[in-house]
């Protein structure tokens, strides 16, 4: 049997004539039929899905009678499964404010990332969120631990000890983050910042400061310069000094030398005379110029 003939119909009307008719509210029924039962298995089908990251509480009446892990579930059809999210969340903290120890007010911006302990999944999702989003509770907590933290520092010390405020916070927020079955992962610090004439005065403090650093600095440079004069100066006299004792010295050493050469040189001349007087036959000259000395020894010395 064909299609076409489950669908048509074939009469004979009064005047003799075949006519073929599509039977549209039998095709309406079956469609209807299809839809209805697809929608039933869907809705009785058991086998369901939980994401990664996330757990399923099975509800039976609003009543939490089980959690299950990441994969695959059987869910009966008189049951209802919520996913629930552990995964890693934002809260935003804009323009939280404090005051410090020393009345300066203090106004910060702050990213905190928490998650929920997956053992806290029931306690969270019966008393807190049915979706694992406990951002309003965190911001609120987290606005409580910046108060707290910063009324124990000076401004001069929020400012030098930013690391150790930031971890005051983060110990003093997970403290309070615990009764909600949560558990801070981090802080971001957006924006610190003070009222605007406590940061002129402390941006006109710094600029003195650095005016003192410089003069100081300056002061030491040119101290540096004279101590390097004053010793350039006197390892100048000290090699003058050297230079002259060494020049006297020499000098010194040049006169005994002199006077040893001349004590030298007046032996040899007597030797020379000896030597004259050995070879002298005792006969003057005959011929004598006007000019010319006499041959006379001189034995007196």
């Amino acid at each position: 049997m064909s299609l076409k003939s489950v669908f048509t119909t074939t009469h004979t009307d009064k005047y003799g004539n075949t006519r073929t008719d599509i039977v549209t509210h039998r095709v309406l029924a079956v469609v209807g039929v299809a839809c209805a039962a697809f929608i039933l298995l869907a809705s009785l089908w058991p086998l369901r899905t939980v994401p990664t990251g996330t757990r399923g509480v099975i509800t039976v009446g609003g009543a939490i009678k089980g959690i299950e892990s990441e994969g695959f579930t059987l869910v009966a059809p008189w049951q209802r499964l919520t996913i629930f999210s552990v995964r890693a969340e934002e809260a935003q903290i804009d323009n939280a404010e404090g005051s410090t120890s020393d009345t300066q007010p203090v106004h910060v911006s702050m990213t905190v990332r928490y998650s929920i302990t997956p053992d806290k999944v029931a306690e969270d999702y019966e008393r807190y969120s049915h979706d694992g989003n406990l951002a309003s509770y965190i911001q609120t907590a987290t606005a409580e631990s910046f108060k707290a933290v910063t009324s124990k520092y000076s401004a001069p010390d929020l400012i030098a000890k930013r690391s150790d405020v930031s971890r005051d916070i983060l110990a003093a927020l997970q403290s309070k983050v615990e009764k909600y079955g949560a558990q801070v992962i981090n802080i971001d610090m957006r924006s610190f910042a003070f009222s605007d004439s406590y940061m002129k005065a402390i941006n006109d403090k710094v600029t003195q400061e650095q005016l003192r650093l410089a003069a100081e600095n300056k002061l030491r440079t040119v101290e540096a310069e004279q101590k390097q004069k004053v010793a350039i100066a006197e390892a100048e006299a000290a090699a003058k000094v050297k230079t002259a004792e060494a020049d006297a010295k020499s000098i010194q050493l040049q006169g005994e030398a002199l006077r040893a050469n001349q004590n030298l040189l007046e032996l040899k001349r007597v030797e020379v005379e000896m030597e004259k007087a050995k070879k002298w036959d005792g006969k003057l000259p005959q011929n004598l110029y006007a000019s010319a000395p006499i041959p006379i020894m001189n034995l007196g010395k």
